[in-house]
């Protein structure tokens, strides 16, 4: 795990800690995506946690200690969420595709929140901003990983040079239906969205006498679904 920036609090106990930044955390993320960073005051975001200005300054120490935490919150969320689906067993295509399924499923639900970071993490101080930066790394390493892990085992077929480009194509697929939403879903859904990348995407990572099994693939998907329920 990538480490995080140390915030001093004048608090003692971590469990409270933990508490009242995740009550600041959802507060700033509302008023930042409302108002931008440098629209809101520190007093805005006390208010909105339900904390008074001097215990608001026992947890953090500036309004930027609040972005940074904004950011990191907003990042381990992500990298959660995206690990879960590296349980499932399979080889490193299936893995794959359920990695870039999970992945766009979190894009569309934060979109504001990814949105926000893209905006504002430019506001950070150096060193808070190589944090930030370590854990996009970090979670682009994730499908580096399964890519890696699709070549050993034959199910993908790619130049172990070009992984880590492919690694960050697929980030930017996702960050893409954050930030083109308002033209994507003029013509695509998610699902939509979904299918078409991911057919794109094992395309250029089979063999030519190979063809992707996409559709057939999410159609048992959503029979599997649907005979459960």
């Amino acid at each position: 795990m990538c480490p995080q920036k140390h915030i001093p609090s004048a608090v003692k106990d971590p469990k409270l800690i933990e508490t009242r930044r995740q009550q600041i955390v959802a507060a700033a993320v509302n008023l930042f995506v409302k108002k931008g960073f440098h629209g809101t005051t520190t007093r805005e975001i006390a208010r909105e946690s339900g904390l008074s200005i001097g215990a608001l300054y026992e947890y953090v120490e500036s309004k930027e200690d609040v972005l940074y935490l904004v950011c990191d919150n907003i990042h381990t969320t992500l990298e959660t969420r995206l690990r879960r689906t590296l349980t499932e067993a399979g080889n490193g295509r299936e893995s794959l595709r359920s990695a870039i399924r999970q992945y766009l499923y979190v894009m569309d639900d934060m979109q504001d929140d990814v949105l926000l970071i893209y905006q504002e993490s430019k506001s950070l101080p150096l060193e808070a901003l190589r944090f930030v930066l370590g854990k996009e790394e970090q979670i682009t390493g994730i499908f580096a990983d399964i890519l890696r892990r699709g070549i050993e085992d034959g199910s993908l077929r790619l130049d172990p040079g070009a992984v880590t480009l492919m690694a960050h194509n697929i980030i930017v697929l996702g960050q893409m239906w954050a930030f083109r939403r308002w033209a994507l879903q003029r013509h695509y859904t998610l699902e939509e969205y979904i299918r078409v990348q991911t057919s794109l995407l094992l395309n250029e990572l089979m063999s030519p006498d190979e063809t992707d099994d996409t559709d057939t693939h999410d159609k048992k998907e959503q029979g599997e679904a649907v005979g459960g329920n």
